[in-house]
């Protein structure tokens, strides 16, 4: 059999086994959140992390699923942070760890919708885990990839005040820095991980087969094996923390002008999502997983026309992300006894300075860090946490 018939035969054979495996819970639509009915269909995050030193953002225009002809009003209110014309922004000191309730409320005007959403940002210390060793495996698609965002994180850890740290990972990109490792690859969805296998994959790193896939089932037929993985390529030490960046792939297709289809897609990817999760869960069952909410894209149409001419718009994009990430508000909410997490990737990015004219989904520097530093702040949440329990408070 040729090489490319036997990934085709395993790709089938892993699917046929994932979705016999998938539990019927899953496989059926969890209750699924109305489309809110407001005109500005307001949404926050339950959660925004922050440390002293590390700016953090919640940028208006990625709250809001508005006309770009509209203009809402803003107005946030927090015993902290400061509140500008196209966001609230804190860089936290020392005095101010802690949790802060913070409430926004957005509005059309005069007879416009008035909606209003409340989160809690929470302060952690800066040397929240400094006594620990963490290992620490970042999953996602080119946003990870390109690797800026690990590099990111790998600074910040870097600095006073924090644990001992590895990154786990086979993909070493060249534009990884050193000791930043991953699994990001271009243009994957939560399924490729779950079931894309080639046989012949010849080395880790290329993209051709999920590292988490392997010929490990019945009689050799492919299977998601993150056991495996870890035993294979880290050396039998699971992972601590585990974060993912995921959906872009997995959604940008599907069309913000047909609800029921778009939730259909939705519903699709959440089904994968909590495959991959679980299967962490099984095999590292004590490491923390912190799901990143997908990202919003460019502000500028000419970028989405420069990458995609006229076959995909920001209008249809930003309609699609927005109820993504309402959607995955309401499915990752009150997990953490799985050791599931939100992690607001979706607020602190600037869709204006923190993406290059001609790109619609990839940002520059300066958003690759925000996404850091907003997977940075929650890692530093829950390294404090289990600095608490640790002392038996």
């Amino acid at each position: 059999m040729k090489p490319s018939s036997r990934w085709v035969l395993g790709w089938v054979l892993t699917w046929a086994a994932l979705n016999l495996a998938l539990p019927l819970a899953a496989q059926t639509a969890a209750k699924m959140p109305p489309v809110p009915k407001g005109g500005l269909r307001l949404t926050l995050p339950p959660t925004v992390y922050a440390v002293p030193g590390v700016p953090m953002n919640l940028h208006y225009s990625n709250t809001v699923l508005a006309a770009s002809e509209a203009a809402p009003a803003f107005t946030v209110e927090c015993s902290v942070g400061e509140t500008l014309s196209n966001r609230w922004t804190l860089t936290a000191t020392k005095a101010q760890a802690g949790r802060h309730p913070l409430t926004m409320r957005a509005s059309l005007g005069a007879g416009g919708a008035a909606e209003r959403a409340t989160t809690e940002v929470r302060v952690v210390a800066a040397d929240a885990g400094k006594a620990q060793d963490i290992a620490l495996l970042i999953v996602g698609d080119s946003l990870t990839h390109a690797s800026a965002y690990p590099n990111e994180m790998a600074r910040l850890l870097s600095l006073p005040g924090n644990p001992k740290w590895r990154m786990l990972g086979t993909h070493r990109p060249a534009s990884a820095a050193t000791n930043v490792a991953h699994e990001g690859y271009g243009g994957w969805t939560w399924s490729r991980f779950n079931t894309l296998f080639n046989p012949d994959r010849p080395m880790p790193g290329y993209t051709n087969s999920s590292p988490f896939v392997a010929a490990t089932g019945p009689q050799g037929k492919p299977q998601l094996d993150v056991g495996n993985y870890i035993k294979k390529h880290c050396g039998g030490r699971a992972p601590d923390f585990v974060t993912f960046l995921l959906g872009i792939n997995d959604c940008f297709r599907l069309k913000a002008d047909d609800p029921a289809a778009l939730d259909a897609g939705i519903t699709q990817m959440l089904q994968q999502a909590d495959l991959l999760l679980a299967a962490f869960h099984e095999a590292a069952p004590k490491a923390e997983l912190g799901v990143g909410l997908t990202t919003p894209g460019n502000i500028r149409e000419a970028a989405f026309v420069a990458n995609y001419k006229n076959q995909y718009s920001r209008a249809n994009w930003h309609a699609v992300q927005h109820r993504l990430v309402e959607r995955q508000l309401a499915h990752f909410a009150g997990r953490e006894a799985e050791g599931i997490f939100i992690v607001p990737t979706e607020l602190n990015l600037d869709i204006v300075g923190g993406y290059p004219d001609n790109n619609a989904v990839h940002p520059n520097t300066t958003g690759y860090q925000q996404i850091g530093a907003s997977f940075y702040s929650w890692l530093k949440w829950r390294l404090a946490e289990r600095d608490r329990l640790a002392a038996g408070k």
